[in-house]
């Protein structure tokens, strides 16, 4: 893809009515985009079906949930949800009696793994292992999943699986040092990437975020020819990160987060959803604004795009709703600090020449580099300090909103869905968020 392609208006029609049904395919943990998609669906009166990624034992045995567990899972999601194990990747996989990946990373040591060269032939093996059992499971999953859909109805797929990290400690002392390291704790994400380590998790990366929604469009495919058949419609939508437009001075422009190794796995995810578009089938992946979650909390700096999120909301028609915001988020500053001080300081690195090499889209995912890695970590650090409460910050209170405009952005689009790839950027989430919460406003004060 040469270009992002932006969503530029905010869409209004909706296919789904009470009845239809939602599919959330992705178990649902703490923090994430996914909220803000279900609860639309739940608006609309959709029944909600969901799946399980399973648990393991201690013997690395994947088991369906158990009753307590089903339980506290479906009451968290708000629907039924199918009980077979459908953990995606093959880190843990191996045919019988053999060595997982995550065993080989396990041997590995912080003085060998730039150089120690795996057994690629075995780890094809775990490869084919892993998405078979994938696979096997997931038929297994639409099946049930068939009987719980009424001919003529609606259908929304939407997948949330990502990530694919092993388990393995060396990995996650050079994790620790790609995204956090600074001056001489820095490492560079490429040498990652040339590694035979790091070959092996972007294999995983491309199992768990992308190929997952190539298996959920093909597997369901009897789903959709029935539901179609029937009067019926039936969507797919995927999550992607693939940079994101936001205001830099007084205009917006395209940033990434650096390094984001499962890049490439979202590029796949784009590619999958542009062949199934071809194909006739209404599959869009949204590229929203990067937001705090469980997992991204990894990544130092992550947050520091979502903070320009105040602006754009000014900039996009805000008015007293906007205003609250911005008083919220000064409210989590400590003295003397103001929300001007932080914003300086995320366009200083804005504009900063270390940072402007990174602003090229057909480059994407760049590595990282010992400058910027020092001024990304070094602003989000600081920033962090401004704050009353380390672990109480603004990008926790604007992740919250992008979670709420995503997810009625990417309902509302998926009933006509223009592409297979659509950038959800801060001009379009901040209409959203200002055209939604004050008409609830006044429709309080109505009341």
């Amino acid at each position: 893809m040469e270009n992002p392609i932006p969503l530029t208006q905010i869409p209004q029609e909706n296919i789904f009515r009470k009845g239809d049904v939602f599919v959330l395919f992705g178990e649902l943990f703490g923090r994430g985009y996914a909220t803000g998609l279900l609860d639309q669906a739940k608006k609309a009166g959709m029944e909600i079906i969901g799946i399980t990624v399973g648990r393991r034992g201690e013997d690395n045995a994947l088991r369906p949930l158990n009753d307590e567990e089903l339980l506290a899972a479906e009451t968290q999601l708000g629907g039924r949800i199918i009980n077979v194990p459908v953990m995606a990747g093959f880190d843990l996989d191996a045919p019988a009696g053999e060595a997982t990946p995550t065993d080989l990373l396990g041997a590995l040591t912080l003085e060998t793994w730039e150089d120690e060269k795996l057994d690629w032939s075995h780890i094809d093996r775990c490869r084919e292992a892993g998405v078979e059992r994938f696979k096997t499971s997931l038929s297994q999953v639409m099946t049930i999943l068939d009987g719980m859909i009424d001919d003529g109805k609606n259908v929304f797929f939407a997948h949330t699986m990502a990530g694919g990290i092993p388990k393995a400690k060396v990995f996650l002392v050079i994790a620790n040092r790609i995204y956090k390291g600074r001056g001489a704790r820095h490492m560079s994400s490429q040498t990652l990437l040339d590694s035979d380590m790091g070959k092996l998790i972007l294999q995983n990366f491309d199992e768990v975020s992308a190929n997952t929604f190539r298996h959920l469009i093909d597997t369901s495919a009897g789903i959709r020819a029935r539901v179609e058949a029937s009067g019926g419609q039936v969507r797919y939508s995927a999550y992607g990160y693939h940079g994101t437009g936001i205001l830099v001075g007084k205009e917006y422009r395209w940033q990434t987060y650096t390094n984001y190794t499962q890049g490439y796995a979202k590029m796949r995810l784009e590619r999958i959803a542009g062949e199934a578009w071809a194909a006739g089938i209404k599959a869009t992946v949204y590229n929203c604004p990067e937001i705090r979650t469980n997992s991204s909390d990894v990544f130092a700096g992550i947050e520091l795009p979502l903070i320009p999120l105040l602006l754009a909301l000014k900039k996009e028609g805000g008015s007293e709703w906007a205003a609250a915001q911005w008083q919220a988020c000064q409210e989590l500053l400590a003295e003397p600090f103001t929300i001007e001080d932080v914003l300086q300081k995320i366009s200083d690195l804005q504009t900063s020449d270390v940072m402007r090499p990174f602003y090229d889209f057909s480059s994407w995912p760049m590595p990282n580099s010992p400058g910027q890695s020092d001024l990304t970590i070094g602003t989000s650090n600081e920033i962090t300090a401004m704050h009353k409460d380390g672990k109480v910050l603004i990008s926790d209170h604007l992740s919250r909103l992008v979670v709420e405009a995503t997810g009625r952005l990417i309902f509302r689009s998926s009933s006509a869905p223009s592409g297979p790839a659509l950038w959800l950027n801060h001009d379009i989430v901040a209409r959203t968020l200002n055209e939604t919460n004050t008409a609830n406003q006044h429709s309080l004060e109505a009341a």
